[in-house]
């Protein structure tokens, strides 16, 4: 029971520091996300300085995680497979890119966005969750 009771807390604490820094860096602010992919206009390349930022700090913890046979709660280390590129996950990519583009919003954003009751965000939860049905019957028709 005590173990559950970590693993819940250093995922709430995780889902929190996550939420944080989405706030913090603007990531969250779809205006701001916008306008760093406004290449040819008014372009704000702040975020470009989280994204460095992000990178600086994850790797190395990356390459010490991938060295260890357990995460620090004792749970087995799991890492995802690598796999070839198809046609379904480069066509998933350009639909993720040109959503993000329009909105401005990714789904970490529109979670912590709709948990703010933001009529954006929760209009962004509702067209994704919408998506998702339509490629689960896609996919289940083959």
């Amino acid at each position: 029971m005590a173990a559950e009771w970590k693993r819940l807390l250093s995922m709430a604490g995780a889902g929190l520091l996550f939420g944080l820094g989405l706030l913090l860096s603007g990531m969250a602010n779809p205006a701001k996300v916008l306008a760093f992919l406004d290449l040819g206009g008014a372009w704000d390349p702040s975020l470009a300085l989280v994204m460095v930022g992000a990178i600086a700090v994850a790797w190395p913890a990356f390459r010490l995680a991938e060295r260890r046979p357990r995460g620090l709660l004792g749970e087995p280390a799991q890492w995802p497979a690598k796999t070839p590129l198809t046609r379904r996950l480069i066509g998933g990519s350009l639909l993720f890119g040109i959503g993000w583009g329009l909105a401005g919003i990714c789904p970490g954003p529109a979670l912590l966005l709709g948990g703010m009751l933001s009529p954006q965000g929760g209009l962004f939860l509702l067209a994704m969750a919408a998506g998702m049905g339509l490629a689960g019957r896609l996919e289940q028709r083959g």
